[in-house]
């Protein structure tokens, strides 16, 4: 399941840069507010993906 997360967030990443290049080159601050959105959106996604996957294993220990 981690390597479709992975693809996912590279498409992401890859994305975001082409907003902030978009951005820089037409000096437009909502496109690089929006590259930076998707980029904390590819971010949180890992961050969440890890925290659950330990809190999942540490439940099924449990029970």
């Amino acid at each position: 399941m981690l390597l479709p997360i992975l693809l996912f967030d590279v498409a992401l990443v890859a994305w975001s840069l082409h907003l902030m290049e978009r951005a820089y080159e037409s000096k437009e601050f909502s496109l690089m507010l929006a590259g930076t959105l998707v980029a904390l959106a590819a971010a949180a996604m890992l961050v969440v993906y890890f925290l659950m996957g330990h809190c999942m294993t540490y439940l099924l220990q449990v029970s």
